[in-house]
């Protein structure tokens, strides 16, 4: 699949799910970005900002399979994973797949859970698979976490731990709409509800190609030494505890590979990365006696972006 095959790919779904959600043009653009990269996606923001809504909106137009689970402090990891059952007409135990088993799972307010119950997508967001039994069971391809996450400040929830935060290879923050963007959401719920008129405009056969295509995507050896700084003066950095990990330096480089991708280059640039360094790294910087803060995080790696140079080309 061409590098313009897949930027027409993703201006039709970014379009179809523009039809739901208002003036997020550049969130989606990461959104699917994070999609084609074979990401987990982190919505991180208050209640009511459209997290779920987005879910659904991108779930619907990729015909993809979807199950959303409500995260609550009573869930426990089989409900999500699935259980082995006794059954007695058959004389065994038959394992029962839970929601996990589907290509887009919408983990909603997935910090309400308590830390057991959240380490049950471990396995499922890392190896794509689950392990019931001393059986595996592999997980539809492709296979796609959303997680939304009230702000750990609220009151109820469980902070996610680094270890589920490395996973995520994004988080990204809806925000509030503008005053315009305000007026314009009142109009299109006025009367009708959008996302259930949605259609799809891509299959998942579709999306694997585009996948597929990621490897062929090149990236400089200047901007894999500059993604390598970058990760690099995070854990430099005097009020970072934990910087950025051998793992979150290569979902840089592939989402940004993505992203490449999506804007019809079938080459990575510096803009890339440096687009993609606060949704990629942020979460994955711990600063010292700040945690929880996602802002302080923030400006650690905005910092680094300021103080590591840019590869220029060379002639």
């Amino acid at each position: 699949m061409q590098p313009s095959d897949i930027a027409a790919l993703a201006r039709r779904v970014q379009e179809n799910i523009a039809r739901v959600i208002v003036g997020k043009d550049d969130m989606l653009k990461l959104l699917l970005a994070a999609v084609i990269a074979r990401g987990h996606v982190l919505l991180e923001d208050v209640p009511g900002t459209g997290k779920t809504v987005t879910a659904r909106s991108l779930a619907r137009s990729l015909d993809a399979s979807f199950s959303r689970i409500q995260f609550t402090p009573d869930l426990l990891p089989a409900d999500i994973t699935g259980a082995r059952v006794y059954r007695p007409d058959q004389g065994e135990f038959k394992f029962i797949p839970g929601p996990v088993f589907a290509n887009i799972l919408l983990a909603d307010e997935i910090n309400r859970a308590t830390p057991r119950t959240q380490s049950a997508l471990l396995e499922c967001m890392e190896e794509r698979q689950v392990t019931e039994g001393g059986v595996t069971y592999p997980l539809p391809a492709p296979f796609l976490v959303i997680a939304t996450q009230n702000p750990v400040e609220t009151q109820g929830t469980f902070p996610l731990p680094e270890a589920q935060l490395d996973r995520f290879l994004m988080r990204l923050t809806p925000g509030y709409p503008t005053a315009e963007e305000a007026l314009s959401i009142l109009g299109r719920f006025l009367r009708e509800e959008p996302l259930r008129e949605l259609q799809p405009v891509c299959g998942v056969e579709e999306l694997k190609n585009a996948q597929a295509a990621l490897p062929a995507c090149e990236v400089a050896e200047c901007v894999r030494a500059y993604i390598a700084a970058l990760c690099e003066q995070t854990r430099r950095d005097e009020r970072a505890q934990l910087g950025v990990s051998p793992r979150g330096m290569l979902a840089l480089m592939r989402a940004a590979q993505a992203l490449a991708l999506i804007e019809g280059r079938g080459y990575v640039i510096p803009d890339d990365v440096q687009r993609l360094a606060v949704p990629v790294l942020a979460h994955r910087v711990i600063p010292k006696g700040y945690t929880g803060r996602s802002d302080a995080a923030r400006q650690v790696v905005e910092d680094a972006v300021e103080a590591v140079p840019v590869p220029t080309e060379t002639r």
